[in-house]
């Protein structure tokens, strides 16, 4: 993998944000993967609204957003919000990649990618409509809000200008491909509990590290009054799938990386 973003293949651009665009969907196409399968992907015809690469062997759909600069910060600028809230409630949203680089020297720093089944309507903000004076007066955008995201979600290909292995990027992608079978209220609670784990800063936690979360659960799901019973239902089907281990008498272990 090749982290130098290739300035010669925008030339003949003159908009900055046109150029940004051309030069990371030609790196993304040169040395990225599909993280389900390991298979090469492929450009999808322009203009199409949200996904920009597929995958032929898996049929799994990307859509990349790229921003300079090292960090990725807490939310990535994306389009319109009817369409983004129409694609990712359709039967094949797209997968997102996030990809950040240099503005000096055009060098990569990080390539991420978040499954579709993490993305809900709980984590697209939306924008306020542009004024009058705009050229698209009233148009609706949005953004997308990566801290609702839990960190199991974000898999990294090049973290931090170092390129993370594919098997150990494959690994961790299937590690949660359960979430695709959920739905609705039952996701939005697993999804709710693992980002609780993300705010544990301990490797070993309890359930009275969890029961803390109580109150921020209620608040998002007011209509539940057994919110002791729903963590630790949440829990065993993260044991189960293998994000957690149990260790006995309330006890628990984050295992979702181990061995990755």
């Amino acid at each position: 993998m090749d982290l130098q973003l290739d300035i010669n293949i925008a030339n003949q651009y003159k908009s900055k944000s046109q150029m940004s665009r051309v030069m990371t969907e030609d790196w993304v196409m040169n040395n990225a993967y599909c993280p389900n399968c390991g298979n090469d992907l492929t450009n999808f015809e322009n203009n199409r609204p949200v996904a920009d690469f597929f995958c032929s062997k898996c049929n799994e759909e990307f859509e990349l957003k790229s921003k300079k600069g090292i960090n990725i910060g807490k939310k990535i600028v994306a389009g319109a919000y009817s369409t983004m809230i129409d694609r990712i409630s359709s039967e094949n949203n797209p997968n997102f990649f996030f990809l950040t680089y240099r503005k000096d020297n055009l060098k990569i720093i990080n390539f991420l990618i978040i499954p579709n089944y993490y993305f809900v309507e709980d984590i697209i903000e939306k924008r306020n409509p542009l004024s009058v004076n705009a050229c698209r007066v009233g148009w609706v955008g949005c953004n997308i809000v990566l801290s609702k995201i839990p960190n199991s979600g974000r898999i990294f290909l090049v973290k931090s200008a170092n390129i993370i292995s594919k098997k150990t990027v494959i690994k961790q992608w299937n590690k949660t491909t359960f979430l695709k079978n959920k739905r609705g209220k039952s996701k939005g609670w697993i999804l709710d509990v693992m980002k609780c784990l993300d705010n544990v800063s301990k490797n070993e936690f309890t359930l009275k590290d969890i029961y803390q979360f109580e109150n921020t659960l209620k608040a998002r799901h007011p209509n539940n009054k057994f919110i002791k019973d729903k963590i630790r239902q949440q829990l065993q089907i993260l044991r189960d799938k293998g994000i957690i281990k149990f260790l006995g008498r309330g006890k628990y272990k984050k295992i979702i990386y181990d061995k990755l």
